[in-house]
């Protein structure tokens, strides 16, 4: 099979993470007789340096003629620092979500049996945990209209959602949760907020549609408890857009480590697959960033863009033996920390040689 693969390496990490994935996605293809081809774009803060654009028309016209975007992380300090920035990475990220239609990013969150005592939660609360959150991620108050009025002195987001937009994020919910347990929880607000009364609304009507779901409606302020408290209550879960940013990112430190978790974000045109972490500038070019949450990325390209299940099993079977073996980087193990190329080159040798 031929993949054709836009490589978006971004800021921070994201080159060397990238790499990394680079040699797995080599090691599988070599083993399963797959030709795959990469053409490599700028986007985020060096695309800004390079032409004034966190996501330039040229970056735009690579995803859209490939098969799949493995993608990196965006954001620099320079930027996050500087309030009055009119260009932000961030910004190229919001725009490649929208041109490319990606209205649901999907991720996994799932605990490593040999890495339950590094979740800051106890081990009874956490072993076993194994859910899915289901982000909308082109609509709500990161793409409504935003300004300033009374001279700089008041500002606004405005939240808004339609009905396309949350329907077509809830059937894609459902549909998940049809294949798993059948249980989705729907998080919203709706006790204060129009727009979540419309999803609730919304979700009420396609329930029944869906009769061997268990569907459950859940305040997100209820839902970030219970993902503390009771992470292995949760199948399937599914939210609006700034919903969706915060609890993932909070569901993520179940697992131990912010560098092991990736995601897929699909819809309209290519889909695009990568880590859940940012830039983590500091780490910038000190080959001690992990690269499993990107690598394990590559294993949902395999899987969501390809329908490649085999090789998306391979790359996890990889990674579950480095983690079993303790071949990890700093942020699991300090005392005896590898290197990212070096955890990268052990995922990519493991996959030649055992499987």
């Amino acid at each position: 099979m031929k993949l054709n693969i836009a490589v978006l390496a971004g800021d921070g990490i994201g080159p060397e993470i990238i790499e990394q994935a680079i040699k797995v996605v080599n090691a599988v293809c070599e083993k399963k007789g797959h030709e795959v081809k990469y053409t490599e774009a700028i986007t985020g803060a060096a695309a800004i340096d390079a032409v004034g654009d966190p996501y330039p028309e040229a970056t735009h016209k690579i995803c859209m003629e490939s098969d799949a975007v493995l993608f990196g992380a965006i954001g620099h300090p320079k930027f996050d620092n500087d309030p009055t920035a009119k260009v932000r990475p961030e910004q190229g990220l919001l725009r490649m979500r929208k041109q490319l239609g990606l209205y649901a990013n999907i991720r996994p969150v799932e605990t490593f049996p040999s890495l339950l005592h590094k979740s800051p939660l106890r081990r009874e609360l956490v072993e076993g945990a194994n859910f899915i959150c289901i982000r909308e991620l082109t609509g709500g108050i990161y793409f409504g209209e935003k300004g300033r009025t009374d001279n700089g002195n008041s500002a606004f987001d405005n939240c808004v959602y339609s009905r396309e937009e949350i329907e077509r994020i809830l059937k894609l919910a459902y549909d998940y949760a049809m294949k798993r347990n059948k249980k989705l929880t729907v998080v919203d607000k709706a006790n204060v907020l129009e727009t979540s009364r419309l999803w609730r609304q919304i979700a009420q009507e396609l329930a029944p549609k869906y009769p061997e779901v268990d569907t459950q409606y859940m305040f997100v302020d209820n839902a970030a408890m219970q993902i503390i408290q009771w992470p292995k209550n949760f199948d399937v879960m599914v939210t609006e857009n700034m919903f969706g940013d915060i609890l993932t990112d909070e569901a993520s430190v179940i697992t131990g480590s912010l560098g092991l978790l990736p995601s897929a974000s699909i819809g309209l045109h290519t889909s695009v697959f990568e880590p859940i972490h940012g830039s983590y500038p500091q780490a910038a070019g000190k080959n001690i960033a992990n690269p499993i949450a990107t690598v394990l990325s590559a294993a949902l390209m395999f899987e969501y863009a390809f329908a490649l299940n085999e090789e998306a099993e391979m790359i996890r079977k990889a990674v579950n033996a480095s983690l079993e073996q303790n071949y990890v980087t700093e942020d699991i193990d300090k005392s005896n920390a590898k290197k990212t190329s070096e955890v990268g080159d052990w995922l990519a040798n493991y996959i030649r040689k055992n499987l």
